[in-house]
């Protein structure tokens, strides 16, 4: 019963994202003769310091952060778990360059480094996500890793390569179907992280730019 209250703020989450341009909002409209006006029945949360309607500007907020999370997510999952995949089925020198490369990425505080990557890149919501995406491939690795570590010695693993099945097939057919649950619940904490990310990135201004909305603007 617990899971109800969490499950129902993501879904009503997910429901305004995705059908926000179905609504008629208005995130953009200045209104100077209502600056910072409370409350009332035509604005829910009432209107910030330019006269716009927060609650819209709210919900096209949701919008962003959803696209966004979706959009670092799935670049980190792709990034991550083809190399982490990859390195730790080849092995040898190629395992050990990889794991000195995540040592050297975990070496810096995930946040800051993609302020820096932001700052280099320039503001944009389609930089915001490379950058994101650069910062969180590093966990996504680092797991695949570990877990086709356990299963690459497994029976029908060695059967596979016993029968002279090449290494892609070996990966795509034996290992990727088994390391994607545990995968998928890494991103479920990674998509909260993403849209923490761009919203602090949005705040310094490095993330999403005016006029458009964001939880972080």
């Amino acid at each position: 019963m617990r899971l109800w209250l969490p499950l129902s703020i993501i879904a009503a989450w997910a429901f305004l994202a995705i059908l926000n341009p179905m609504f008629s909002l208005t995130p953009d409209a200045i209104d100077l003769t209502n600056i910072l006006s409370p409350p009332n029945l035509a604005h829910w949360l009432g209107q910030d310091e330019l006269g716009r309607p927060v609650a819209d500007r709210l919900i096209s907020g949701a919008q962003t952060s959803f696209f966004v999370s979706l959009c670092v997510v799935a670049l980190g999952v792709s990034l991550g778990g083809i190399l982490g995949v990859s390195s730790a089925y080849l092995s040898g020198w190629v395992d050990a360059v990889f794991v000195r490369i995540v040592d050297v990425m975990l070496a810096f505080p995930g946040l800051l480094l993609a302020i820096a990557l932001a700052g280099a890149l320039g503001p944009g919501i389609g930089n915001v996500i490379l950058a994101l995406g650069i910062v969180g491939w590093v966990g996504y690795a680092r797991l695949a890793r570990g877990q086709v570590l356990a299963l690459k010695h497994a029976d029908h693993v060695l059967a596979a390569q016993a029968i002279g099945a090449p290494p892609w097939r070996i990966i795509l057919r034996h290992l990727l179907p088994l390391i994607m649950a545990p995968l998928i619940v890494e991103a479920s904490f990674g998509v909260a992280g993403a849209i923490i990310a761009e919203a602090g990135l949005s705040f310094l201004g490095l993330g999403v730019q005016p006029p458009a909305a964001s939880w972080g603007a």
